[in-house]
């Protein structure tokens, strides 16, 4: 019996009670013919025009554009990390080293992030300037505690 939905076998069981849409009243037919002629529809130039404006805000609105040496702070400090993490990988003989190189690119990053401006800090430029060094900073000066705590 437990098995058993609960409305089963009672005999006279209730309705359910009605939905949101079910008090609605229905919606007035739609005339078949258009409120406008067709000839009042803007031509494609101004249709053109229109939207070339919005478009030319959208970008003004983006600010300036990253530069292309955008990059390469960014690809330093990741070079730098993926050569710490190679060094450690080789043994726990080299784990300090490498959690020195790992954090030695973290303080690099914070200083690039610290003097570059927006534009050229690339990827290394997520949130507001002072979030980021202090972030980077942070775990940089963390990872290289590890590094000298490591025999």
């Amino acid at each position: 019996m437990a098995n058993r939905p609960v409305n089963t076998g009672s005999g006279g069981a209730a309705a359910p009670p009605p939905v949101h849409h079910d008090a609605v009243p229905a919606a007035p037919a739609v005339p078949a013919t258009p409120a406008t002629p067709a000839t009042s529809a803007a031509p494609a130039s101004h249709r053109a025009a229109r939207t070339t404006r919005t478009t030319r805000a959208t970008h003004a609105a983006r600010g300036p554009r990253p530069s292309k040496l955008a990059w390469l702070p960014y690809l330093i400090v990741l070079a730098g990390t993926a050569a710490g993490m190679l060094v450690a990988w080789h043994g726990s003989k080299y784990a300090g080293r490498g959690a020195g190189l790992i954090g030695a690119s973290l303080l690099a990053a914070a200083l690039a992030r610290l003097i570059l401006p927006a534009r050229y800090a690339g990827l290394l430029a997520s949130r507001r300037k002072a979030s980021d060094v202090l972030g980077f900073a942070v775990f940089g000066a963390a990872v290289l505690a590890v590094a000298i705590a490591l025999p």
